[in-house]
């Protein structure tokens, strides 16, 4: 606690300039006697902290006092406060106070510019809570018991060691090491059910390039008409898009070979074309056929 309050009144002088013992005492709770043992204590320490009398006098720092003597340039000073603007977006955490430390011992302001939502549109708030869950057993290396949905539609209860929170084609993935099947896999978030932290701490290395579960890439070409370019630019990275002549849009792309990619491509409606390969056409065709057999009614009028 003395060691916390001492780190208080330098970030203060830091961020205020200047500051009377009456007001430190105020702020900090503690009387106006413990305020000079503390600046006898930072000056001890090599603190170029010093008191002054009289009307315009009060507790400060020797001038220009701040991390500019160290290796940190105005950039990285500002990477390092932008960076820590990205964790704080992130569920569950709360750095204000690092950023604000940070923010006035660099004496460089920390614009609030990011916000993060990691919840689905319309969805509960548990999408956050499941984050800082596989967050929290993700630093402190403990196992987790998930119940998971596979594309093959059939559910199982693990136990893994999550490694990496992992976001790729609008998806968030966790690189893990699953005991079911004594190898590393690669589970989609939105598929686990249920997620139970354990006790048990785990030791694992690193997570390799490919694993099993990982979605084989196939390149894919698809048409678009021109009214559905809000779309398209929404799912595609422009380089992918080509425009031709009578406004058609044009994409060729490498996308996952599994059920996924068929739901994608259905949610297109009539407006996409699969170009290539000749079997994911056939086998959106089919998928297409089954879904109005199911929903054609028969009660015409």
């Amino acid at each position: 606690m003395h060691e916390s309050r001492l780190f208080k009144i330098l970030y203060h002088l830091l961020q205020n300039g200047r500051a009377s013992a009456p007001q430190l005492a105020q702020e900090l709770e503690v009387s106006v006697r413990t305020i000079y043992r503390d600046i006898d204590a930072l000056s001890s320490a090599g603190i170029p902290v010093f008191t002054e009398n009289g009307r315009n006098g009060g507790i400060y720092l020797m001038e220009d006092f701040t991390l500019d003597r160290t290796l940190l340039s105005e950039q990285e000073k500002q990477e390092i406060l932008t960076a820590l603007q990205g964790v704080q977006a992130a569920p569950g955490t709360d750095h204000a106070l690092i950023l604000q430390k940070l923010s006035a011992l660099f004496q460089t302001p920390a614009d609030d510019w990011l916000e993060v939502d990691f919840a689905r549109w319309g969805s509960h708030p548990t999408d956050n809570t499941k984050f800082e869950t596989l967050k929290t057993a993700i630093i402190e290396r403990k196992c987790l018991k998930i119940t998971y949905t596979a594309s093959s539609m059939h559910s199982t209860e693990r136990i893994i060691y999550p490694l990496k929170l992992f976001y790729k084609g609008q998806a968030w993935y966790l690189k893990s090491y699953c005991t079911l099947k004594q190898d590393f896999r690669l589970f989609k978030l939105n598929r686990i059910l249920s997620l139970e932290p354990l006790e048990e701490s785990f030791r694992c290395g690193p997570f390799p390039q490919t694993v099993e579960d990982s979605p084989f890439e196939q390149e894919v070409t698809l048409s678009f008409p021109c009214e559905m370019a809000y779309r398209v630019y929404d799912e595609f990275d422009p380089e992918q898009v080509a425009i031709q002549e009578d406004g058609t849009l044009f994409v060729r792309a490498k996308l996952p070979d599994d059920n996924w990619l068929i739901g994608f491509l259905l949610s297109f409606g009539p407006n996409v074309t699969v170009l290539t390969p000749a079997h994911l056409k056939d086998d959106l065709a089919e998928q297409a056929r089954r879904i109005y057999e199911k929903n054609k009614s028969f009660d015409k009028p």
